[in-house]
């Protein structure tokens, strides 16, 4: 072995991502098994594990980058954990048991854990690549966005998902100038039904951002940087500035080169193991049962459960239901489960476009099946429970609008 020196005396755990799945997954496993295992921690970033989540917020001004740090230096010093930052694992050698990084030194290991995450989607038109294009994924890109403020750029933001949506936010926020531009007939498709989605994008237009939706970006123009985009129907938008928000796509590279199953994203199984023996994923990077998530927490169930199994508990992951509960430009989103609703399904709804509120919850067979909060939000942990569990709603049906019914004194 070359390069880095760990422990002889317990096992050699090479996790490879410095993410927040790694984060909540070494947290885990030092919990359960804190004597077990001489941990590694591998990310390409130049700095320390941060909360992705909260970029939007970093970018509209609200917090500092070191307000979204993880864990500082000294946690992973006194958890006796080694981290590399700015360093890329090239190569893994699954005979040997070694992995390889770009500064030429390797590490030896006896388990290790694929948690790199995914990266964002840059579509494949004319003009992607011209100066002043933009994506929005990691810390770098918003010091990048960042410095559109006070210029009066005419900024484009492709993309109504979530991603889309707070890149908008945050730099109406900085007072740029911002159109949201999205294919689809609605905002979030993935998380809201019609009604939603207009009541959402109504109060996004009242955060100053001006939204088009039904726009499918054929290519963006410009002679030597970006100087704006034409749709499919012919239709056009000047922009001084582009940013494609449009979906993430899991790293599976380094998974491929070592010859792991990998689908969309490297395959587990219910164990969280690849293919290959002693190698394990979790995370965007990861595929069980087809589904790669591409949200926080299932990664962090998927940490969970395989912490457990690697201090030697028995645990299985079977699936999450996913859900959305987060502030998307401002306003406060919930959506879990069959929020459609649309085969044998009852639907109740309460709805004030005026005050910005949607509430759907969608019953079948006396459970409840999906839900929509927009505005308030009250009751989310509570629908979120109903739903993972498949409790019999039938007596709590009249009260379960307004969130988890009051315990009444006997």
């Amino acid at each position: 072995m070359t390069g880095l020196h760990v422990c002889e005396s317990r096992e050699k755990l090479v996790v490879i991502g410095a993410g927040m799945a790694a984060t909540r997954f070494v947290e885990e496993l030092i919990n359960r098994a804190p004597d077990r295992y001489d941990i590694l921690v591998i990310g390409e970033e130049p700095r320390l594990a941060y909360n992705r989540v909260l970029l939007s917020s970093v970018l509209a001004g609200d917090l500092s980058v070191d307000d979204i740090e993880l864990k500082p230096r000294q946690w992973w010093q006194a958890a006796g954990v080694a981290a590399l930052s700015g360093r890329k694992a090239v190569r893994i050698d699954a005979a040997a048991r070694r992995v390889m990084l770009d500064d030429g030194s390797s590490v030896d290991y006896s388990k290790v854990l694929l948690a790199t995450g995914s990266h964002a989607v840059r579509l494949p038109i004319d003009g992607a690549n011209l100066p002043g294009v933009h994506i929005f994924r990691d810390v770098q890109d918003v010091e990048a966005l960042s410095r559109l403020e006070g210029r009066g750029a005419r900024t484009v933001v492709i993309g109504g998902g979530l991603l889309g949506l707070e890149a908008a936010y945050g730099l109406a926020r900085r007072g740029v100038d911002v159109t949201l531009v999205h294919v689809m007939d609605r905002l979030m498709e993935r998380q809201l039904d019609a009604a939603g989605a207009d009541i959402l994008r109504r109060l996004v237009e009242e955060k100053g951002v001006r939204v088009l939706l039904n726009a499918n970006t054929a290519r963006i123009t410009g002679s030597g940087r970006v100087e704006g985009i034409e749709f499919a129907d012919g239709r056009t938008l000047p922009a001084d500035a582009v940013i494609f928000a449009v979906g993430i796509r899991p790293n599976a590279d380094l998974a491929r080169q070592t010859g792991l199953n990998v689908g969309r994203g490297v395959i587990v199984d219910d164990g969280l193991k690849t293919s290959e023996a002693e190698i394990f994923a979790i995370g965007e990077c990861a595929e069980h049962r087809g589904v790669c998530y591409g949200l926080v927490e299932p990664a962090y169930e998927q940490g969970r459960v395989l912490a457990m199994r690697l201090a030697g508990e028995d645990a299985s992951y079977c699936g999450s239901v996913v859900s959305t509960n987060l502030k998307v430009s401002g306003v406060r989103v919930f959506s879990a489960g069959d929020y459609l609703g649309e085969d044998n399904a009852r639907r109740i709804v309460c709805k004030d476009p005026r005050m910005g509120i949607y509430r759907k919850l969608v019953e079948r067979d006396d459970r409840l099946a999906g839900a929509i909060l927009i505005g308030d939000t009250s009751g989310a942990a509570h629908f979120l429970d109903l739903i993972r569990s498949g409790a019999d709603i039938s007596s709590m049906r009249d009260d379960l609008m307004f969130g988890a019914p009051v315990q009444k004194a006997a």
